[in-house]
Parts: C-alpha cells; structure tokens; sequence
C-alpha cells in the first residue's frame, strides 16, 4: 500500500478512495473566469483541482481564487521557484513542480522548506516530453525506465532537505510506455501515484487511451488520484474519469449501464432503446445496475446480475428484477415501465 497524503484534507493514496483531478484551462489571473470554471468542475465531480502560474500576476491570483472556491488548488510551477514561494503563502495546497528544472539547490531548498512549514504536499511530474537529456541518451529516448529513474532524481532532491510529502506521476503520450512506467514505479517505491496519459488528444481518442491507461493500471490495483487530459471543456475530463473509475469497479454513484451487443436473435431495435434508457438514467442517483437486452431467451438470465432491466421480443418486451421476470408490456411502454421499476428501487 503506498503512503497518503493530504491535498487540502483530501487523503491521496494509503487505501483512500480515488480522486477525480482536472486542470483550469482559464488565465488564472482572470479571477472571476477561473472561479467560475472550478466551480463548473465541482458541480461536475471534480475532488482536486489544478491552475497553471505561469507569472507573478498568476500567483497573485491563487489567494483570491482560494477564497471563492470549495475545492483543494494545487498550483503548477515550472521554471520560477518564486512562483511557488507566492503561491505557498497564498494557500495554495499542494505544490506540482519538477524539482530539476526549477534552479538551484539552494531554490528547490526554499520550496521544500516553504511547503513543509505549511503541510503542503509536493507532485514531482515527470513528463515523457521534458525528459531530462542525460536520461535520453541513456536509454536511446523516452522509455519507462527512464521515466522512473527521473522521479527517483527529484525525488532524492527533496529529500536532501527532509522533504518527503511527495506524489509522483509518470506521464507519457504513449498508453504502453506509462503504463510500464507506473509499473516500475510501484514496485519500486510506496509513494501515491497520480495516473494520467499526457497529450491523450481530443474527447473521443483521449478517452479511449485514458480508459486503456488509467483503467488498466487502477484495474490491477495501482494508482492513487488521477486526471483524464482531454483537448476539451475540462468538465468532459471529468466525466471521463467519472466512467473509467465505475468500469473498474471503484467508484458507485450512479446507475451502471449494461447492454447486449444486438445479434441475430434481436428481436427489438436496441440500439435506440439502450440510448433513450441511457439518456434517461442521467438524472438518475441510485447506484443500481440497468440491463438493455436484445431478446427474451437469454436477456433475464444473462443479466440477471443487474438489479432491473429489460429484454425485447416481437412487438413486446419483459422486464425482470434480478433475473426474474417481473412482467410483459408492448414494447412502446418498455421505456417508461423500466423507469417506474427503478422509481420503486429505495
């Protein structure tokens, strides 16, 4: 198990529940539209979430921001340690930083006093496309060893000056090579670790190679926090990272859709029913699993892990609790009978 941390009371790792992280994508020194933006992401399920401080007029910002949101901030710093010194006494709570590219020792000193006497946690993220060059050459280019032996650098950084409240995220375009990397990483360190593929791409492709990513290592038990990146609203970030979480198992709030492909036996035109009952399970809080299949014969018994669902036929259809018949309606008041079914659920 690795150790936890606590981003603005919000524990990160040490058997804790997964958060949901997204990123700002506002000018953070515009106040009132970077507010706005987080509180779009709150309403959306977002747990923790990031701000770029590319300058002093953004590290100005972080103060009044704090005050108007209900969420942890964490800041992202490149280059400017006293970017980060601003921020940290802003309130900030929790620093990301790459310790080697922020100066000195006597800077990168500064920054683990700062956030140790405020309890701020530090995420050392390390990036396929900001490798350091010694690393390149070593291994031929970006591999997941790399990526590891870079953490480990900043990562002894830190600790030089008796810093050791640290996330690490290991973050590569290529799903393979992060996947491997937090690999490597877990069995090599119990510190939290902070999944996401970087540059994943636009809503539909970015999801996929999240889900592929993400999904795979949260499925064999590694990861602690996560942030799906989508060239999109962050609010889709959020529902991405919302479904990958239930379809691993590690998250209940809200209805699990099940459906059956369609085959030859379809007797019912699925594909628009699963759709319309998926649509209306949006509103919908109950954490219940809702089946959509295709024909009588096997509908019931196939899902009848499902706490309701419905099965077509010729003209009809059947609903079914648990796998036992319920009972038989014209299949135009499929829709609406399964709704009242779940209506009835407590």
């Amino acid at each position: 198990m690795t150790k936890q941390i606590l981003v603005g009371g919000v524990p990160i790792g040490g058997g804790a529940p997964v958060p949901i992280q997204s990123m700002t994508n506002t000018p953070t020194q515009d106040v009132e539209a970077t507010v706005q933006q987080i509180r779009r992401l709150s309403a959306a399920g977002c747990q923790i979430v990031r701000v770029a401080v590319p300058n002093m007029a953004a590290a100005k910002a972080v103060g009044a921001i704090k005050e108007q949101i209900d969420l942890p901030l964490v800041v992202d710093i490149h280059f400017n340690y006293k970017l980060a010194l601003e921020c940290i006494e802003a309130g900030a709570d929790k620093v990301r930083i790459n310790p080697g590219n922020i100066g000195d020792a006597e800077r990168v000193k500064a920054v683990a006093h700062a956030c140790a006497r405020k309890n701020i946690p530090i995420r050392i993220g390390v990036n396929g496309g900001s490798l350091e060059k010694p690393l390149l050459e070593k291994y031929g280019g970006v591999t997941p060893q790399a990526l590891v032996d870079s953490a480990f650098g900043h990562i002894a950084l830190l600790n030089r000056y008796d810093f050791d409240d640290i996330c690490v995220s290991l973050k590569s375009s290529s799903v393979p090579i992060t996947m491997q990397a937090y690999q490597l990483m877990s069995q090599q360190s119990d510190y939290p670790l902070h999944l996401g593929v970087t540059e994943a791409g636009t809503t539909r492709m970015g999801t996929l190679k999240s889900a592929a990513g993400i999904g795979g290592l949260l499925a064999l038990g590694i990861g602690d926090t996560l942030r799906v990146t989508l060239t999109a609203d962050p609010v889709e970030e959020i529902t991405a990272a919302k479904d990958i979480l239930k379809a691993v198992g590690l998250r209940r709030d809200g209805p699990d859709l099940i459906a059956c492909p369609t085959c030859g036996r379809t007797k019912i035109d699925l594909i628009p029913l699963a759709r319309a009952v998926e649509k209306r399970l949006k509103d919908v809080k109950k954490p219940i699993t809702v089946a959509v299949m295709g024909c009588v014969v096997n509908g019931p018994g196939e899902a009848s892990a499902a706490d309701v669902g419905i099965a077509g036929g010729s003209g009809f259809g059947i609903l079914f609790r648990q796998g036992q018949v319920v009972k038989k309606v014209p299949q135009e008041a499929l829709l609406d009978e399964l709704m009242a079914l779940i209506d009835e659920i407590p």
